[in-house]
């Protein structure tokens, strides 16, 4: 891999490029429905969610699950999820704002806790994989921070300095795993995470991924 330098973007995946957050809640659902929970609305979800999550499912239980509810709740989800997210497509505007970031001279990444056998044909499927120099989704169990592979995945990418990396997420997670790896967040609040919970992560938070670029060529000048 050739040497780069400049700003650079590592984007989230679910709730930030792809849209699917109506395929999250069918799923979380129908896990739910299988230990006889009842079901959530976005808005709830978006006000409880928290990593690990384990501790989501805590504030709706009043108790930690089992490790063999997680099991069957995180099995039931992933299932669940295959289904509902092919009705799902790339965020507004996203497609175009990939290029135009790239057509700069700049580089980015995606770093997503979706499953990384699942995550690379999703990305080729809609044709958008060119524009990354790294892909990477998760290994090892779900249910955990992105901090760690954060780390790994900076430390992937040559020529990439994580004090001029910013990454754009959905998520609280993904400004703590930042913050950990030594890089900038901006954080979107179109995908899992209410505006309210988001602004306790002390950075830039937005309403477009269009906003989202600008800040993060901002915070990475």
């Amino acid at each position: 891999m050739r040497k780069r330098a400049g700003a650079h973007i590592v984007w989230d995946w679910n709730g930030t490029l792809f849209h699917d957050n109506d395929a999250i809640i069918g799923a979380t659902n129908a896990a739910f429905a299988e230990l006889g929970l009842a079901p959530i609305t976005l808005e709830r979800y978006r006000a409880l969610y928290c990593v690990p999550v384990p501790k989501f499912y805590e504030r709706l239980m009043g108790r930690l699950p089992t490790d063999a509810e997680w099991a069957v709740m995180d099995e039931t989800f992933h299932r669940h999820y295959l289904e509902h997210r092919v009705r799902c497509g790339l965020a507004e505007g996203a497609a175009e704002l990939l290029v135009s970031w790239g057509s700069a001279g700049r580089s980015q990444s995606i770093l997503s806790m979706y499953g990384h056998e699942e995550l690379v044909p999703l990305v080729k499927g809609f044709g958008i994989e060119t524009h990354f120099i790294r892909v990477d989704g998760r290994t090892g169990p779900s249910g955990g921070s992105k901090a760690e592979h954060m780390v790994r995945h900076l430390a992937a990418l040559a020529g990439v300095e994580p004090a001029r990396t910013v990454v754009i997420g959905d998520a609280v997670d993904d400004a703590t795993a930042a913050l950990h790896a030594g890089a900038r967040a901006v954080l979107y609040t179109g995908g899992s995470h209410s505006r309210t919970s988001l602004e306790q992560a002390g950075v830039p938070v937005v309403d477009t991924l269009a906003e989202a670029v600008e800040e993060a060529e901002r915070l990475a000048a």
